[in-house]
């Protein structure tokens, strides 16, 4: 994953903030791209093949959804048929933005890989679904893989079912995450991604639910490599994702501020920035003289002392200039010159 060390990698997540419209979702794309993005993330899936008619809503989906239907019916009006999946993707193309959603059932894997996405990205409700792991890992590519609500053997047994199928090690990216929307500041614990780091993989990044833009870009500070983060057109439209997701605004000065926290990394090695390099005249100092000064006269502490600018004898050779003559008459403030 080699391009991950070149450059943050920013997924806009429109996830399913479109409400099952197509048409809000390709206005998705277009913000997406006007914002900075480099790609923008949907999710599919075949409801019914992911969620039982037992399985309960979460809390922070009951809050902003109601407990009134159940989560397979909340699913089936948000999701998109597995049709217009092609069509995002030649959108995106149009609109120079990169194309990723992920799957979250075995049809819409295949229904994805014709699309030829730059990677897989796994969810982190997938991480112990080994049938799930396994035809990913059939399909090659490079991976994306969130590992919310896990541990680190979960995450190393995940990693090795795809590394087993055919994915090199190098070729998956973990992301730290909490699945809680919004997740508490309490809660993110960012300094596990030192902890993704020491399973080798190609890239570790963040995966972000806080409300703000804050912790993501403190991520891209501590070294995070790519970034998802949820947006949506209205906070205010129904679903359980919204509120939680940046506007449109948002999402852009987060770019906008991952970026040049990107920049002001640099490197490891410690140097005079081109920027600062006229400043050392004007910010150091210089041995000048405290008085006029006759050739011949001895320096000492009394008739020479240390003021800018800095384009003189450096002050480091006080020592060595004290007790030695004036090679020349000095006016008072004067560089001294050996």
């Amino acid at each position: 994953m080699e391009n991950c060390r070149d450059k943050v990698i920013i997924i806009a997540e429109a996830g399913v903030n479109h409400n099952g419209d197509l048409a809000l979702a390709e206005k998705m794309v277009y913000a997406a791209k006007e914002a900075g993005a480099d790609y923008v993330k949907f999710q599919t899936a075949v409801p019914e093949l992911v969620i039982s008619t037992f399985a309960p809503k979460a809390e922070y989906q009951k809050e902003t959804t109601g407990e009134g239907e159940s989560q397979l019916d909340m699913c089936r009006k948000i999701h998109l048929p597995l049709s217009d999946y092609e069509g995002l993707n030649r959108l995106c193309g149009k609109v120079g933005i990169g194309f990723m959603s992920t799957p979250f059932d075995l049809v819409s894997i295949d229904t994805l890989q014709p699309l030829a996405m730059d990677y897989w990205k796994i969810p982190s409700g997938e991480i112990t679904n080994l049938p799930y792991l396994r035809k990913i890992a059939s399909k090659g590519g490079k991976v994306i893989l969130s590992t919310g609500m896990s541990v680190l053997p979960e995450i190393e047994a995940a990693v090795e079912v795809l590394e087993k199928g055919g994915i090199p090690r190098c070729d998956i990216a973990l992301l730290h995450c909490n699945t809680q929307y919004p997740t508490p500041y309490s809660d993110v614990n960012l300094r596990a991604m030192e902890a993704l780091r020491s399973l080798g993989c190609g890239a570790v990044g963040y995966s972000d639910h806080t409300n703000g833009i804050e912790v993501p870009v403190a991520a891209v500070a501590m070294g995070a490599r790519i970034i998802e983060k949820h947006f949506t057109l209205d906070k205010s439209l129904p679903g359980p994702d919204h509120k939680a997701s940046l506007d449109p605004e948002e999402l852009k000065a987060m770019v906008e501020a991952i970026r040049h926290i990107e920049m002001a990394l640099g490197s490891s090695e410690k140097m005079v920035s081109p920027s600062e390099q006229g400043n050392i005249v004007v910010a150091r100092k210089s041995i000048v003289a405290t008085r006029d000064i006759v050739a011949g006269e001895l320096l000492t502490e009394e008739n020479i002392t240390v003021k800018r600018p800095g384009n003189g004898v450096s002050p480091m050779l006080w020592d060595s200039v004290l007790g030695t003559r004036a090679v020349r008459d000095f006016s008072a403030d004067e560089l001294i010159e050996l």
